[in-house]
């Protein structure tokens, strides 16, 4: 694909949605860190309604460690996996009121050093908290750009650092979200939306599919 190409599809996603932001509410940079680690394998209405019980008695790391593990687990108990999470949320808790004094590290390597936060939730991080140029490849991000061939790669790494090369640099802030949204509601794994897709004309896809 043309860098050409990839403008006019970056252009018709701004055009579609201008102001693309995370499904998660959030607040804080702490709130998104919680909400983003008790996200893994759970959608986000779903950890959308455990924060929405969390926050309001715990949104800070001295508050949930107030709380407890019993305490914090009985709040995120509807979301898989909450045993862990719970344990990775805590210990990161501890760090962050004992070596940051609440406050969120602000680069990738002190990030990726918190219990449960690797290189896409650091990316995550960095780029909707603080407005840095990072791209958290998911499995939506790794379908849409391998499938559009907007950035073709084997792996979650190859398709980032080539997303953060072509992307063009005036749409890269927000590229994360408008490639995980396209993802998740039209560019579908199974029978991807093409009937509807504003870029179906500049997506180099070969098998496209008339749903819309």
């Amino acid at each position: 694909m043309n860098a050409t190409k990839r403008e006019q599809i970056f252009a018709r996603l701004k055009a579609d949605n201008s102001t693309p932001t995370t499904e998660l509410n959030w607040s804080t940079p702490f709130e998104l860190l919680a909400a983003v680690l008790l996200s893994a394998q759970a959608t986000d209405v779903a950890v959308n309604k455990a924060t929405a019980k969390l926050f309001p008695v715990a949104n800070t790391p001295r508050a949930i460690i107030d709380l407890g593990i019993d305490g914090l687990k009985t709040h995120i108990k509807t979301i898989g996996l909450y045993n862990t999470k719970a344990d990775n949320l805590m210990k990161t808790c501890h760090i962050l009121d004992g070596q940051y004094d609440g406050d969120i590290p602000r680069t990738r390597e002190e990030l990726e050093a918190l219990p449960g936060v690797g290189r896409k939730t650091a990316n995550v991080i960095l780029n909707t908290a603080f407005g840095e140029l990072t791209m958290a490849v998911d499995t939506h991000i790794f379908r849409v750009a391998n499938r559009t061939r907007i950035a073709k790669g084997k792996n979650v790494l190859e398709v980032e650092r080539q997303l953060l090369r072509h992307v063009p640099r005036a749409y890269l802030k927000d590229a994360h979200h408008w490639l995980i949204l396209h993802g998740r509601y039209t560019c579908l794994a199974r029978k991807p939306r093409c009937g509807s897709c504003v870029i179906e004309d500049l997506c180099e896809y070969p098998d496209k599919i008339d749903i819309g």
